[in-house]
């Protein structure tokens, strides 16, 4: 159904759940690199080293020697009072915590997106029956007042008919504002809302 195409999209591609994602994809990396403090490394080592003094009596001057070395060093961690394991308990535990937090966020964006889409639809509903309203009131009024132009209603029904009549029009315009609103809710909802669709909405209600 339309309704839950709109809550699988907004599991996805909510903007929390993407942030969301993002803290549980760092979270994971966080406990490979702690269990990495169990295992060897291994480092590339170089040095490099000049000296200079005088040279023997027999040969004055001064001698130079340059040198240079270039090595392999092993590292093997030794166990060291359960501090690397505590660390690797430590990162588990945010893991499963950003894992749970991901889950509300996709489970709160559907609810978002489901309450923004019967929103709409119902929002859409109320405009087609106030419009409709809108026109009844209309006809009510023009009737009132032909009537009272011929004698055969008085002043009060004609006031009574526009006052009708606006009430429905500003019924009518709450309806289409709440309506907009809902639709970006629930394109926010998904992740699809951008400047455009505000700007979209700007213009329609300086209409």
């Amino acid at each position: 159904d339309v309704i839950g195409e709109w809550a699988q999209a907004a599991e996805g591609g909510n903007y929390n759940v993407q942030a969301q994602r993002l803290v549980t994809e760092i979270a994971d990396r966080e406990v490979e690199r702690t269990r990495a403090g169990h295992l060897p490394t291994v480092d590339l080592v170089t040095s490099y080293g000049h000296t200079s003094g005088a040279s023997a009596s027999n040969a004055p001057g001064v001698t130079k020697t340059d040198g240079s070395s270039i090595g392999v060093q092993f590292n093997l961690p030794l166990y060291a009072g359960g501090g690397v394991q505590s660390q690797v308990r430590e990162a588990i535990a945010l893991r499963e915590k950003s894992l749970s937090d991901l889950d509300s966020a996709r489970r709160s964006a559907a609810l978002a997106a489901r309450q923004a889409y019967l929103g709409v639809t119902s929002g859409m509903a109320q405009v087609k029956a106030l419009e409709a309203a809108e026109v009844s009131s209309g006809s009510s009024l023009e009737a009132n007042q032909l009537g009272y132009e011929v004698g055969v209603r008085i002043n009060i029904d004609v006031l009574n008919a526009q006052s009708q009549l606006a009430d429905t029009r500003r019924q009518l315009a709450k309806a289409r504002y709440d309506t907009l609103v809902s639709q970006l809710r629930l394109k926010a909802a998904a992740g699809t809302l951008g400047e455009d669709d505000v700007a979209a909405i700007n213009a329609l209600l300086l209409q």
